[in-house]
């Protein structure tokens, strides 16, 4: 027998030693702003005539925004590109409850006077927090103008009025109701929930138990709210119900209102004939999954271009589109390259930022971020700003502007929510605290969670608060390092599952084909023994599936020793490393 190592064996030796150390720091995840400007000016140029007409008519002739869609068998990420620059940024994963806006038949199981909440039997495995205020009629929306009241007389007269000391004697224990949630489980905290159903359509919301109609206050121009108040009043809603224009509703005419009140209206028949068969606690109605919410959230007239990289996402998305806005259908494209497609347009790059600490500004200042139990501190630092008039007040009224712009979107692209504390760069004057806080709430105008900014302290602090309907992104993406007792934090193994399968599938995007009549291509995946568990126990069928379809083998060496987040594919017959 040869005693000498086959190459193979060296190169799996040398790599295993790789394994055991902790990853660099996500290796380079840099990028340039201006070159990723520069390809979305390139892409803007192959767009519709129609659609630079509408966009130089409605003041946006090189605006260009685009929804990126990657579709894979443990999740699904959607990404929003404004210029080649990302502004929004979901995932939602195999098996993931869509807890947020879930109905469901509940029984009061306790009420806790001190707390002034009923917590409620909803069939899950934590019971739901009802406070005693999301019992009574919602307050009046200061976001929202009501325009028309949808009870008659006799109805308001019927409505029996109750106060917070009632509660405990019209809801009792063992009281069967209805509720939506409103905020997920974080943590060891069960569901936040509200008995004031709201069932959100494309152009309107539904409200079954409320009979204000009103118009979101975001929508501006005079003469359009003018037009939108005449069609609310037109539309036939049901007696003792309430709808809400959404600003999605902007410019489209009354027929696109009557279809989407008339699927609303569906949607609620359905759910009121579960609640008449049902009798347990049990779930009436669920949102639609990630790709239905993108398609009736975010595709609006405003969207260039929808890029899909699953053939089979790409032709759900057009069932779903084509029922509620057939002409966007033209805008949507199955992305049919090599590469992957959050690579192909610098996304994974400016999703790793959205995981780090800190974020460098363009003119050289950074802001760090940091999220703790009570609340996430951000500091904005001057660093190496290149701004004009450094020994002035000039410089540290424009850096602080480019910070809060910044901020804005990385709370949005983080999903923060909770109280947020913002140290702002000392500013004197008053004038120039003031332009900042208005820079901030100009940038938060358009987020879709209720934010309140408040202005900025003499100390330079700015406090806000901004709704947590579920855990921020980075909860979702890593757990708790087994490494240091959860001081740190590491990716999941259901997380390395997705890397190995996205780069298996690259790696053999790159193989040359075998010769007919050869042996299958062998690739040894290196990895740590939990994620191959994960791989053995969860996902087997995917890779079987990956095997089958390309014809290759595969096989999975582990040891405890390697970092979780470290895994190497090697070609079975040279042992050399595959990338």
């Amino acid at each position: 027998m040869d005693s000498q190592k086959s190459p193979t064996v060296i190169q799996i030796e040398k790599v295993s030693e790789t394994l055991k150390e902790t990853p660099a720091d996500n290796q380079d995840q840099s990028f340039v702003i201006q070159e990723i400007q520069k390809a979305a000016e390139e892409r803007a140029k192959k767009r519709p005539v129609i659609q630079k007409i509408l966009n130089r008519i409605n003041g946006k002739p090189s605006d260009f925004t685009e929804i990126v869609i990657n579709s894979e068998p443990l999740e699904k990420r959607v990404a929003m590109l404004h210029n080649g620059i990302l502004e929004k940024f979901e995932v939602e994963r195999t098996g993931d409850q869509r807890m947020v806006g879930t109905i469901f038949r509940g029984k009061i199981q306790n009420l806790e006077p001190g707390l002034k909440a009923a917590f409620v039997d909803i069939g899950e495995a934590k019971n739901a927090f009802l406070h005693y205020w999301d019992i009574l009629p919602a307050a009046q929306d200061s976001s929202i103008e009501i325009v028309r009241d949808n009870e008659s007389e006799q109805m308001r007269k019927q409505k029996e009025k109750i106060t917070i000391k009632d509660i405990p004697s019209k809801y009792p224990i063992g009281t069967d109701i209805i509720v939506q949630i409103t905020k997920a489980s974080i943590g060891t905290k069960g569901p936040r929930t509200t008995t004031n159903i709201a069932i959100p359509g494309r152009f309107l919301v539904l409200m079954p138990f409320s009979g204000q109609c009103g118009i979101s206050r975001k929508i501006m121009d005079k003469g359009e709210r003018t037009r939108l108040k005449k069609i609310l009043r037109e539309l036939t809603i049901p007696e003792g119900m309430g709808v809400i224009m959404r600003t999605a509703g902007e410019g489209k005419k009354s027929r696109y209102f009557v279809r989407d009140l008339h699927i609303l209206l569906r949607i609620w028949e359905a759910i009121q004939k579960k609640i008449e068969e049902s009798k347990e606690p049990c779930m009436l109605y669920q949102e639609p999954d990630l790709i239905e919410r993108t398609v009736r959230d975010f595709l609006t007239e405003d969207i260039d271009r929808v890029l899909v990289d699953d053939e089979a996402t790409y032709t759900t998305m057009l069932d779903v589109v084509s029922a509620i806005s057939p002409r966007s259908k033209s805008k949507f494209v199955h992305f049919k390259e090599n590469i992957p497609i959050f690579e192909r347009f610098n996304i994974e790059k400016q999703i790793a930022q959205t995981f780090m600490t800190r974020v460098a500004l363009p003119s050289g200042g950074e802001i760090v971020i940091e999220e703790t139990e009570a609340l996430v501190a951000i500091d904005v630092n001057t660093g190496s700003h290149k701004g004009t008039n450094r020994d002035g007040t000039g410089f540290i009224v424009q850096a602080n502007l480019e910070a809060a712009s910044e901020i804005s979107r990385q709370i949005q692209l983080r999903n923060i929510g909770g109280l947020i504390i913002i140290d702002f760069i000392d500013m004197k004057q008053r004038k120039d605290r003031n332009a900042v806080y208005m820079r901030m709430k100009h940038e938060m105008r358009h987020d879709k969670a209720k934010t309140h900014v408040l202005p900025i302290s003499q100390l330079g602090i700015l406090q806000m608060s901004r709704q947590r309907h579920k855990e921020s992104n980075s909860s979702g993406i890593y757990t708790n390092c087994p490494y240091c007792n959860g001081k740190g934090i590491v990716k999941s193994e259901r997380t390395m599952s997705v890397e190995i399968q996205r780069r298996l599938h690259s790696v053999i995007r790159n193989l040359r084909p075998s010769a007919a009549g050869a042996q299958p291509r062998h690739l040894i995946v290196l990895l740590h023994s939990a994620v191959l568990q994960r791989l053995r126990d969860e996902d087997e069928n995917i890779l079987s599936e990956i095997e089958q379809k390309h014809g290759i083998k595969l096989t999975f060496r582990a040891d405890p020793a390697y970092h979780i987040e470290n895994f190497c594919i090697l070609d079975g017959a040279t042992g050399e490393e595959l990338r």
